[in-house]
């Protein structure tokens, strides 16, 4: 299942035409993180047309960044959505673009069925987007390609963009056979993320930051990976033995 979530969303209007672009694309899964308009208003709903449903069904959730924190550890796969595009010393906002994460999900859905893994995708305030904190509890980011005189895109027309992707490439499947392949999920990230803990505490760095550095790289590459449990246990095994463990 594919939820959105919109982080603390400021414009009516945003709300109810992402409802109406999940509506489109047969998605009805939507969540606001501390909102700051009324998603019910005459406007969100005008903009919704046929999807006021996805808007009065949908979960507001409120709380401190720990416990935003919290709510997402459900998810077996978080994505965050940037238009800041990272580089070598901002790891964590290297992107995929829509294509690479329609066929990511593709993967995922085609290995269990739709609703075997819980996938979010994150979406930030018009203002600024999603901070570098929120970012942070992402396994990874997509961003849409655009001009670089004027990146970044409205909100609603971003989200359509990246869901008409994952549309294009998973709604044939049900004409398709089960791969049956299982795929990691979070239980088994979280495994590997405290393994991952263990090994960076017994190493020695020059500074902190080269340490969360890797830690960063490694919680992307194993993100993006979109690895299978068999390959998630491999790695655990790897770490364990790193660690001096049978």
């Amino acid at each position: 299942m594919i939820s959105i979530i919109l982080i603390e969303p400021e414009n009516e209007g945003n709300v109810g035409a992402i409802a109406r672009a999940m509506g489109n694309f047969n998605l009805d899964d939507l969540a606001l993180v501390n909102p700051k308009c009324d998603h019910l208003s005459k406007t969100s709903m005008d903009r919704a047309v046929h999807a006021k449903d996805i808007l009065k069904d949908a979960l507001i959730k409120k709380g401190s960044k720990e416990q935003i924190g919290s709510y997402l550890k459900q998810f077996d796969h978080v994505i965050g959505t940037t238009a800041k595009l990272g580089n070598d010393y901002n790891i964590s906002r290297v992107a995929l673009d829509p294509k690479q994460l329609a066929e990511k999900i593709k993967l995922i859905q085609n290995a269990g069925g739709k609703s075997s893994k819980k996938i979010a995708i994150l979406f930030g305030r018009e203002c600024h987007g999603l901070t570098n904190e929120e970012i942070s509890l992402c396994d990874f980011t997509v961003t849409i390609p655009s001009s670089r005189e004027y990146p970044t895109l409205n909100l609603s027309h971003a989200c359509a963009v990246i869901l008409y992707e994952i549309f294009q490439a998973v709604s044939d499947e049900k004409e398709k056979t089960n791969s049956g392949i299982p795929y990691a999920g979070r239980t088994e990230k979280r495994q590997i993320e405290k393994l991952l803990d263990e090994i960076l505490k017994k190493m020695v760095f020059p500074a902190k930051d080269k340490k969360e550095t890797q830690r960063k790289v490694w919680k992307r590459v194993l993100g993006k990976a979109v690895l299978t449990r068999r390959e998630a246990f491999a790695v655990m095994g790897f770490f364990k033995k790193a660690l001096g463990r049978r």
